[in-house]
């Protein structure tokens, strides 16, 4: 595998494997050994500014087809608490048994044991690790604001 990306938010450094695609909702999908399975988790990004994750519920259940931006679950953290979105449509294979027991790994492994579920579908609306860097830096002073709270401003 190639060296990371990385991208600057503020002194932190939020790396981005080469080998998967992204999601504009924060997600990385790597394909699977099957053509178009996908496991999905959060980028180092949505990592930190959820910060400290530590409740994930589910909405739907493994076997469902779902279209595209759906609403999924729930998750709470530190700083925020979020519905989640599938990031492109399919069907949901399974959730990540590690996590329904212990969400931390969110915070510890986001590329690793900290994946969230498998879906199977085209990826159609993924975006190649550089297009995503430049998305990221297109909302960066967006994403600034809302964190200070300063978005009407």
């Amino acid at each position: 595998m190639s060296d990371p990306l990385v991208f600057m938010m503020g002194n932190f450094a939020a790396q981005f494997p080469t080998d998967r695609l992204y999601a504009k909702n924060h997600m990385w999908a790597q394909r699977q050994e099957q053509r178009n399975c996908f496991r999905c988790g959060f980028s180092a990004y949505a990592v930190r500014l959820l910060q400290d994750v530590y409740f994930l519920d589910w909405t739907v259940d493994e076997g469902t087809t779902l279209l595209p931006k759906q609403s999924i679950g729930e998750i709470e953290s530190k700083k925020a608490e979020s519905s989640l979105y599938t990031p492109f449509s399919g069907f949901l294979t399974t959730f990540n048994p590690k996590l329904l027991k212990d969400p931390s790994y969110i915070n510890v492994s986001p590329y690793a044991d900290g994946w969230l579920f498998e879906i199977e579908g085209e990826g159609v609306e993924l975006l190649s690790p550089p297009a995503y860097l430049e998305h990221l830096q297109a909302v960066w002073d967006i994403t600034q604001r809302t964190i200070k709270g300063q978005l009407n401003e």
